[in-house]
């Protein structure tokens, strides 16, 4: 019955995927196909409406749906102009395919992020299980909720940063590796496809603790009020992780310019403004310092995939990865999966010898 008034809950405040809110954003000469992972349809609702009241001639079709899936049905040459993933190398792979150049984030400030939120956890009301930071996950009887990083890029980051708090940054990479094998084997009971669907889950009763995005955790604050539902209770650990959230026009789009001044938009003063209102974090200065109030968790320390990269990256020039011999050492985002979640990534490896 808790699934069903969340699904009523999740319609009445989006609407279908072309009228968010009740407004209709399909209508217009042109015409532009966003591609995005799941969590971020509550910022382009409310981004898509302020772009078309200065370009109302430009109307769009939007699909969601977990990271990785929506890469690989971009590779399968679905309709698309612009893209949203949750983690980088869901973008590297339509680079590959030929159909995002491979200077992306450098075409558009921020390298191609304009949005970002943080790692979070969400608890029941009270936090009946006394959780405060990562160790108390492994607390017996805790039951974590976070999807599977084979389709979501939430899950990545999830995972990415315990790992990194248990590492210390990935200096003692190990201790990450133990401490996540610990959590997906001892303490992770359901991993859905995606984030969303993650929050879905959790709100029909499911595990103590729910890690995700802020912004998913402020829509949820969000529905259940609205709902009249119990409401869920969420803060940032003292140590997590940045979320970089990329966005990227497609070489194959039939009308690149719209799509160019669409991504251009999202750096604006007014879009950055916009964003905490769906629970996403701004990333141009001066905005940021506006908005930071609006947030009720303000974190200590988030990790990057930047410095996170730059341990994990350390002496693998002159190794080979993905059949290639790298003639320098790995950094950032290819580092990071190289080494936890590509085929022979530590943290995949723990979900295929027997991980949820």
């Amino acid at each position: 019955m808790l699934a069903l008034l969340l699904a009523a809950v999740l319609a009445a405040c989006g609407g279908s995927t072309d009228e968010p809110g009740g407004i209709d954003i399909s209508s217009g000469s042109r015409h532009l196909n966003l591609v995005a992972f799941s969590a971020a349809k509550p910022a382009f609702d409310q981004l898509i409406p302020l772009f078309r009241k200065e370009h109302p001639d430009i109307g769009f079709s939007q699909s969601y749906g977990a990271s990785g899936d929506q890469s690989r049905k971009v590779v399968r040459h679905v309709p698309v102009d612009v893209v949203n993933f949750s983690v980088e190398p869901d973008v590297t792979r339509d680079v590959k395919a030929g159909l995002i150049d491979d200077d992306w984030d450098t075409v558009h400030p921020n390298h191609g992020v304009p949005f970002t939120s943080a790692v979070v956890m969400v608890v029941r009301q009270g936090n009946p299980k006394g959780i405060h930071d990562w160790s108390d996950l492994l607390k017996p009887g805790v039951d974590v909720v976070t999807p599977n990083p084979a389709s979501s890029g939430s899950a990545k980051w999830n995972l990415m940063a315990p790992y990194a708090w248990a590492s210390d940054g990935g200096r003692n990479p190990q201790a990450g590796v133990d401490f996540v094998k610990k959590l997906i084997k001892q303490h992770t009971h359901v991993s859905p496809n995606s984030g969303r669907d993650a929050t879905t889950a959790f709100q029909a009763g499911q595990g103590d603790v729910l890690l995700s995005y802020e912004s998913e955790a402020v829509m949820l604050q969000k529905q259940n009020k609205a709902a009249g539902l119990k409401p869920v209770e969420y803060f940032i650990p003292p140590q997590s992780f940045r979320i970089d959230l990329a966005v990227a026009t497609v070489n194959t789009s039939t009308d690149a310019a719209a799509a160019k001044d669409f991504v251009t938009f999202l750096y604006s003063d007014a879009a950055q403004r916009a964003l905490p209102t769906a629970g996403f974090r701004p990333v141009v200065p001066a905005v940021v310092a506006q908005t930071a109030g609006q947030f009720t968790a303000q974190p200590q320390k988030l990790w990057t995939t930047d410095e996170l990269g730059a341990e994990l990256g350390r002496g693998t020039a002159g190794k080979t990865v993905s059949g290639k011999k790298l003639t320098k050492d790995l950094k950032g985002w290819p580092a990071v999966d190289a080494a936890l979640f590509g085929d022979k990534g530590s943290i995949s490896k723990i979900y295929t010898s027997g991980g949820k």
